[in-house]
């Protein structure tokens, strides 16, 4: 359905992807694989018109004809569809706008039929299973839910290739079973689908196929099940697997020297209907992870305790000095430092360079008069760049320009040269190829035992248990467990997780399907409401 043969780009001192063989075939889907700076993202840019390859390189064919897309918008309308891991949608517009951008019903008049439009879209997203008012602002969901709304959009587009780019990084379980019988529909239906992950077990789970690039090449390509999970790992590498089989696959050492007092301590943070009364404390060397699923209050509690969030009630201590709350100012000062979770909209600045990015924090410490000392951010910046091995052209390279294991790298960099003395950590092995994320693991380890205090918050239970050295699992915005020593374990998380109210007995089965029963005769009475309000429909016109 869609193949390139010999296929070369080339970016100034770059050559992203070099002699390229890769086919997607109509009824399977086929698994792109390889490092952050590996080519899939590049690869993935030629096949959909957003860039062009180098003159005299290999033709792209589509169905059987060679085809020239210049832009996103002709390989659209041809028929391949692109569900990107950030999501690419229109955060200020309705969920039902977002849909249907561009093929917007309409009446006699030329102008939009927004009853048809809110009922179509409606009907596509409950195909999904997913049940959410099409009125609202798509801002308004949370990421998981716009993830699904970008799925709704591409299936709905009569596509035969779907390019699905790391679709399950911020998808609850639920959410990845849906996508799963999504995908294995559209198997059915004879649509080629290529499908970019880091998570190695979903590949086994639903693809058929798997090309591995490596530093632009391929370096395999084959049937996934002639293929173990190992020897993958080792390819996308390029180490021996005897390595891989010694090392495994994750980078942390085991527990740290926890016996200080706390650096960090937050107590009773509490946020009208985020948070409720979290408690919590990290101590210097200490790695502590925050459990609980998408919407459980993680991320909430980390960008309280940086004072990005403002509290109805509590505070936090810093080395025992109080720390002005809602001041993210007066917590970087105190020592604080915040990866956030969406490093594209709320940590790296795109069209900065690599230097840009890495001193933007410490310059107000790096100037004197208001004249910057560029000497120092130069020694600064190529202390980082060789310390986390960030691979660019150079230091004045666009960051937007880099994969995103070495976005990852240069946030770390920026808050590293702030000498933090807590590092709040929100999802940082986050779609992340396996060799980025062992990197960024070591690095953890390494942080801690150099006595930085680490609050990690992690959607993969095997990092969290791993790289953890006390587990406090949070759920609805409330502390509902904590786990320590041997019991930070797996199966102790998925228990606590799965706990009513904290009583420590997971939730009974009705219990769980009458709160689904409520929400969606909530969704339906919601609908019904504003399916008679015209007014609303009026603005939300342009």
């Amino acid at each position: 359905m869609l193949s390139v043969t010999s296929l070369s780009k080339t970016f100034p001192g770059v050559r992203a992807l070099d002699g390229v063989e890769f086919t997607a075939r109509a009824g399977e889907v086929h698994a792109l694989i390889g490092e952050n700076g590996a080519g899939k993202s590049t690869l993935i840019k030629v096949l959909t018109g957003v860039y062009r390859p180098d003159p005299g390189s290999g033709p792209v064919t589509y169905d059987g004809a060679q085809v020239h897309f210049r832009t996103p918008l002709e390989a659209q309308h041809a028929g391949i569809s692109t569900i990107y891991q950030e999501v690419n949608l229109v955060p200020l517009m309705s969920v039902a706008r977002n849909l249907l951008l561009g093929r917007e019903p309409r009446g006699r008049l030329g102008l939009i039929d927004f009853r048809r439009l809110h009922r179509t879209a409606q009907e596509a997203l409950r195909e999904l299973g997913v049940r959410v008012d099409v009125r609202r602002p798509l801002r308004e969901l949370g990421v998981g839910a716009q993830q699904m709304v970008a799925l709704a959009r591409a299936v709905a587009v009569d596509a035969r290739v779907v390019v699905m780019d790391e679709p399950t990084s911020s998808l609850e379980p639920r959410e990845v079973r849906t996508l799963f019988r999504v995908i294995r529909m559209l198997r059915e239906r004879g649509i080629a689908v290529i499908y970019v992950s880091h998570r190695l077990e979903e590949l086994y789970e639903i693809c058929d196929a798997v090309t591995v690039l490596r530093d632009g090449k391929v370096v395999h390509t084959g049937r996934i099940e002639n293929l173990d999970r190992l020897r993958l790992v080792s390819l996308m590498l390029g180490r021996d697997l005897g390595t891989v089989q010694e090392e495994g696959l994750t980078k942390f050492s085991g527990e740290h020297d926890t016996t200080g007092e706390p650096v960090l301590t937050a107590r009773n943070l509490t946020i009208r209907h985020q948070l409720h009364g979290v408690t919590l404390d990290v101590r210097p060397g200490e790695v502590v992870g925050l459990g609980g699923l998408l919407g459980s209050g993680r991320s909430e509690t980390a960008k309280a305790i940086a004072g990005a969030l403002p509290l109805d009630t509590g505070g936090v201590l810093v080395a025992g000095r109080p720390v002005r709350p809602g001041s993210t100012p007066a917590a970087i000062r105190a020592g604080i430092s915040l990866l956030p979770e969406d490093r594209k909209a709320e940590g790296i600045v795109p069209g900065l360079s690599v230097r840009e990015n890495i001193a933007l924090a410490a310059l107000p410490g790096l100037s004197r008069f208001g004249l910057v000392d560029e000497a120092r951010i130069d020694r600064i910046v190529d202390t980082f760049m060789k310390r986390l091995s960030i691979k660019a052209a150079g230091p004045h390279q666009k960051v937007g320009e880099l994969s995103g294991g070495n976005q990852q790298k240069v946030l770390l960099a920026r808050w590293l040269a702030m000498n933090p003395k807590v590092l709040l950590l929100d999802e940082p092995t986050r779609g992340i190829d396996v060799g980025a994320k062992a990197e960024v693991q070591k690095l953890i380890d390494e942080l801690a035992d150099d006595g930085l205090g680490v609050l990690l918050i992690s959607s993969d239970p095997e990092e969290l248990i791993e790289g953890s050295d006390r587990v406090v699992v949070l759920k609805d915005g409330a502390v509902v467990d904590e786990l320590r020593g041997d019991a930070v374990t797996e199966d102790r998380l998925m228990r606590a997780i799965a706990t009513a109210g904290g009583s420590g007995e997971p939730a009974a089965p009705e219990a769980v399907r009458a709160a689904g029963q409520g929400d969606d005769q909530a969704a339906d009475q919601a609908d019904r409401d504003q399916a008679d309000r015209d007014q609303a429909d009026r603005r939300d016109q342009p």
